[in-house]
């Protein structure tokens, strides 16, 4: 019997696959807090409050009078400041500063648990060769999300500036939900959603394309937030007594592109738009999926593009409350997440992976 036969380097193996599941399903759900986290610091207009970036002293928050009245002497010259929240107390300013604190806090946490894990699984060679380099490369793309995350920052620094940018803010939630669809992708891959199903070819590239439609629903809700379009056109389901609104409105700026990131009212309709079309793709995909053993998973897909839809449309009658928006982002997530556990779970071979069964 050879060293991979025995009894006992089997159960070994095992017992390091289910820690590397573990991980992956723990490095999600940070994510999704995170994302949630985030959220709650832009409508609360936190996310300016801490005004340079330190990714290694800056996990200490201030711990003195001295220390708080430092930072805010730094936010009280930032444009932010002088132009939209003039004369606000250190109290104010206290608030808003845990937020945006927690928030960058998190990412911290998630740096270290993406980098703790990774040495420790490789070291021990539970990862190796491909899989090794893959969970590597979604490290990487998580760095790169943070340094976007301050270059978002940065932009809302700048003369003349009360918020960031809006396309580096959907930048940013893009790249975070580009790196929690790999960990879900890697996370499906060894077994952590259950046992992949038999599927069509065409059904299972309908179920790839239904996630990219999700992930560009996502960045153009991006470009919402970011431009603040939630607020304006209230209504639902016309926008100021149409579907439609009029030409010179959709295109009022004078650059044609910058209307599909800064102009209220085009961003706002395309969001709509998106929502529609992403509706609409989700039923029809739900349909083609009847008779097959991913019919179930399909009408879930479909309910929860629903659900998200509905709560897009009371975020918006009700002029987006902190609980509302925080809900519909969040929601966002899991819509992915279901979407993409849908899309690996189906195979167009007729075998099928054991539920927990390690590549």
């Amino acid at each position: 019997m050879s060293l991979s036969e025995a009894p006992e380097f089997a159960r070994a193996q095992a017992r390091g696959a289910s820690a590397f599941r573990a991980w992956l399903l723990v490095l999600i759900m940070l994510v999704l807090i995170m994302v949630t986290v985030g959220g709650a610091t832009r409508l609360t207009g936190s996310g300016l409050s801490i005004t340079e970036w330190k990714p290694i002293t800056g996990a200490l928050p201030p711990l003195s009078a001295a220390d708080w009245a430092k930072e805010f002497e730094l936010y009280r010259a930032s444009p932010q400041y002088q132009l939209l929240n003039q004369g606000m107390s250190l109290g104010d300013f206290q608030f808003i500063y845990w937020w945006e604190w927690g928030h960058r806090q998190l990412g911290r946490l998630i740096g270290l648990v993406m980098l703790g894990g990774f040495l420790v699984f490789w070291a021990a060679r539970i990862i190796k060769g491909r899989m090794a380099m893959l969970t590597f490369g979604l490290g990487l793309l998580l760095a790169l999300q943070g340094t976007i995350g301050w270059i978002m920052v940065a932009s809302g620094l700048q003369p003349g500036m009360i918020a960031v940018a809006p396309v580096k803010l959907t930048l940013h939630l893009t790249f975070a939900c580009l790196f929690f669809t790999g960990l879900v992708v890697m996370a499906a891959h060894w077994g952590a959603f259950g046992a992949q199903k038999a599927g069509s070819l065409g059904l299972s590239r309908a179920a790839w394309a239904l996630v990219l439609a999700v992930l560009a629903q996502i960045a153009l809700g991006g470009l919402v937030a970011g431009s603040k379009a939630g607020f304006t056109y209230n209504t639902w389901p016309l926008m100021d007594g149409a579907l439609v609104p009029p030409l010179e409105n959709l295109a009022r700026n004078p650059v044609f592109w910058e209307n599909f990131v800064d102009n209220p009212t085009l961003v706002q309709f395309n969001h709509r738009l998106g929502a529609y079309l992403l509706l609409a793709f989700a039923i029809w995909h739900a349909i083609a999926a009847r008779g097959t053993a991913v019919a179930k998973m399909a009408r879930m897909v479909a309910a929860m593009v629903l659900l998200q839809g509905v709560l897009g449309i009371v975020t918006l009658l009700l002029v987006v409350p902190l609980w509302a928006g925080l809900a519909h982002q969040a929601m966002a997530m899991f819509v992915l997440l279901t979407a993409v556990i849908h899309a690996m779970r189906i195979t167009p071979q007729a075998e099928t992976r054991p539920a927990g069964r390690a590549p």
